[in-house]
This record gives structure tokens, sequence and C-alpha cells, in this order.
């Protein structure tokens, strides 16, 4: 008796042993697990898309073999007394069962045990005690064992093909990936790729100036492969430095065949990041190979990162050489080390300042980032400067904690703070808007 009856791109009804090959060979099918068989060939069916690519023949047969298994112990409380045999090759299935010979009269489960008349027909030579072996008709359990059987076996293959896409993913964390916009939610959105496969990129994994419609292709790198409790979750992203550097192998030669490497990242997404690349061929000029000829080369990549601000500088082992190119565009003018305490103390020209801080202060928390060390900007004041004031000063008027922000993004004297807008003074300290316009205007009285 056939087992497996299913369509392929609405073709030809396919027996066992095409199953069993198609599974095989096929990485895609419409497959549609039902017995059939006289009155029990079910009309309306659901309908699955199930990669099958990696299930090979051997665990294609042994899942029937459970499913049969599974099904007959629901019905009877117990299988250890069936043997489910398939033959791939002729697309049979037999079952065969094993009972107890008892007295005649004595039988109290027929499932297990056969009365010694009835044994007598099956083998003539049986004895009461012995077990007698005979075939049964899977077929003749009802309509009900049926579709059992069905959902078994349909969850099974479901079961495999979740496994086998938790396995092709986890290797593939790392790894840029496409898919196209199928259903977009509040917290996250559902992609699907290449292979049906579903991708879940979420709000927080995602571009803030991300913006994207139901079909939409979405370029993202795999964080994370989950499968818990059966429950795949394959999470994806476009805010990671992971993303980022792979966007630089995907355009840069040099750093797909090894010639240069990114040795850090730092990222604000969507607003600005530093990387720093160093060059294993002095020939090779590393800054100048990512960005290309008139910037040939980093224009895609800030275009998929939605016009993200890129600084791409040379990596030396050098911290003061390193902390003073991280802060660039800004020339410091001298530098003090604290190798301990992982901190450094920058002196700037004035008009510099600003330029170490960058809008929103990104350049100096991406500097920090890149650096792994705590930076604080100094103002270098001439004479020409001397009717400025510390900031430490006002300590009797504005609280330490508040002025220690200020000093902690190069902000060290009044006229530093007066000479930054109010509103990029809330985007990069943070403070409440009460807060700064109380500090401006205690620094604005000192000097009318």
């Amino acid at each position: 008796m056939h087992i497996v009856r299913g369509i392929l791109f609405g073709k030809n009804v396919f027996s066992l042993p095409d199953f069993v090959q198609m599974c095989s060979n096929i990485e895609r099918c419409v497959f549609r697990a039902s017995l059939y068989g006289a009155h029990f060939l079910l009309k309306e069916e659901r309908i699955m898309v199930i990669e099958l690519k990696n299930i090979d023949k051997s665990t294609m047969i042994s899942v029937l073999e459970e499913s049969f298994r599974c099904v007959i112990a629901k019905m009877f409380g117990t299988d250890e007394n069936v043997n489910v045999v398939i033959n791939p090759d002729k697309g049979d299935c037999e079952i065969w069962r094993d009972r107890e010979v008892v007295a005649d009269g004595e039988v109290e489960n027929p499932y297990t045990q056969v009365a010694f008349s009835e044994a007598r027909a099956i083998d003539p030579e049986c004895e009461i005690g012995e077990e007698v072996t005979d075939s049964i008709n899977f077929l003749s359990f009802g309509r009900r064992a049926v579709l059992n059987l069905r959902q078994t076996l349909s969850s099974k293959i479901l079961e495999l093909h979740k496994e086998s896409v938790y396995e092709k993913y986890k290797d593939m964390i790392g790894q840029v990936v496409y898919g196209e916009v199928y259903q977009i939610w509040k917290k996250e959105m559902l992609l699907i790729d290449a292979n049906g496969n579903e991708l879940l990129l979420p709000k927080t994994e995602q571009i803030p100036s991300d913006f994207y419609r139901k079909g939409d292709t979405v370029k993202a790198v795999v964080v994370k492969v989950d499968n818990k409790n059966n429950n795949l979750k394959i999470i994806v992203s476009r805010t990671s430095p992971m993303f980022l550097q792979r966007l630089f192998e995907l355009e840069v030669p040099e750093i797909q065949e090894g010639l240069i490497t990114i040795k850090k990242i730092a990222r604000i997404p969507g607003e600005r990041a530093k990387v720093a690349v160093e060059s294993f061929d002095d020939r090779i000029d590393p800054v100048g190979s990512c960005v290309g000829v008139k910037g040939s080369r980093i224009h895609s990549i800030v275009r998929e990162l939605r016009n993200e601000n890129i600084d791409v500088i040379n990596y030396t082992s050098n911290i003061s050489l390193f902390i003073s190119r991280a802060l660039s565009p800004a020339k410091i003018v001298s530098i003090k080390i604290d190798e301990e305490n992982k901190k450094a103390e920058v002196s700037l020209k004035p008009d510099e300042v600003s330029l170490a801080i960058g809008k929103g202060g990104h350049n100096i928390r991406l500097a920090m980032m890149l650096t792994e060390y705590q930076i604080e900007v100094f103002r270098d004041i001439d004479m020409g400067d001397e009717e400025d004031i510390y900031l430490d000063e006002f300590s009797d008027e504005i609280e330490q904690w508040i002025i220690d922000i200020f000093k902690g993004l190069g902000y060290d004297t009044a006229k530093s703070v007066l000479n930054v807008s109010r509103e990029d003074l809330i985007k990069a300290t943070d403070l409440e808007e009460e807060t700064i316009d109380e500090v401006l205007s205690i620094l604005r009285a000192e000097f009318e």
C-alpha cells in the first residue's frame, strides 16, 4: 500500500519512492501528507511549503515509521508488539504485530492477545503461551487513525524542517542575508528569505530612518538564532557593527583578500560611525582603499545605512596617536594618557573643541567607543581668552555633577558653553531643558 501522496508544483501524484527521492534532490516542494486508498482519500487538505533539501532518505523513512508507531500507541496504549516495515524501493508499508496465544474465552486485550482457535488459523503449529505474528491493515483502523497519522507526519516533518533551518542559520551568524518584507508590526518586521524561511528584524535592530513597505528587499546581518521549545527565531540586524563590517568586505576587494583588516568599529546607527583599518602591505593605503576614488566605495555603504556618516582612520597601537586620529577632524594640541584608569585628557584650541565634540556629542562618544578610553576635552586658552571663566568657579551656583557633564564633553569654560546652541546642549548632555536654561542664565549673567 502506498503511504504518501503529494503534489509537486501542481503535477502528478507521486508514490513513496518518488517522495523519498524528491526529499534528497529537491530544495523546495509543495507537499501534502496523507494516506490514500479507497474511501479514505481526503478531499480537502492543508498545503504546507516545506524545505526538504537536508532530509535524507533514511531520516524520512524513520519519520514515517515513528509516525505510524505514535498513532498506534495512542490507539492501543503501546506499540511494543508492533513492527513497521517500509520498503522505499516499492513504496510499500507492512505492519506486523506479535500477540500471545491464550485459551479460547480468556482474551482480555485483543490487541496483545489472541484466542487459540484464531491463532491456529494463522499458524497451525502454535501452542498456548507462544506468540504468533500476523499483518494488519492500517486503513482498517478507521478515518480517525488516518487523520491522526497525517497530523503526526506533518508535525514531524515541520520539526525536521525547523531543525534543518536552525543548523543552517546557526552557521550563518555574522553573515549578510536578504529578505523580502512580508509583514510589519509595531515592534518588529517579518522578512522572508529566498528559501521561504522567516527572519525577524526587531525595531531596536533597525536604523532610525529605515522605512520599508511590504515587498521591499532588506539587507541585514544574522545576529541570533534560537530554537527553544521548537519555536524557531532568526534575528537579523542593521544596527550591529558587524553589519557595517560586512558591507565594507563586500565593497572593498582588499579586505576580502586579507590585505586590509578592520580592527575596530564604533557606530551610532543612522548618525555616524568610525572604522579603524590597518594594512598588511605598506604599498596599500587602507583609508584610501576603503573610501575609493572620489568616495565611490564608501558612498554605496553610506546609502545602505541611510546616509550614516562614516569616518575611516588608520589604526595604530600608539594610544596617543590613535586617540588623536579618533577625534578627527579636530586637531589636538596636547594629550595626557592615564593607562591604568583608561583616561585621556586632551587639549585643543577653542575653535577645535566643537569639532572634537561633534553634533550632539557624537564625535567624542564614538572616539571613546573606538579607543575604549574615557576622553576629557580641555580648551587651550591663550592670553586673548583671559576674560573667559572656568566652569569650576560656578560650583556655588551649579551642581558639580552638572559641571562634570559639561567638562566631559569638552565645555570647561563659560564661553565654550555659551557658544553652543541650546538645542545642541540638550542633545549632547541629555539634561532637562529647565536645567540647561538655568545653567545658561547663570553663565550669561556673569558677562553682563
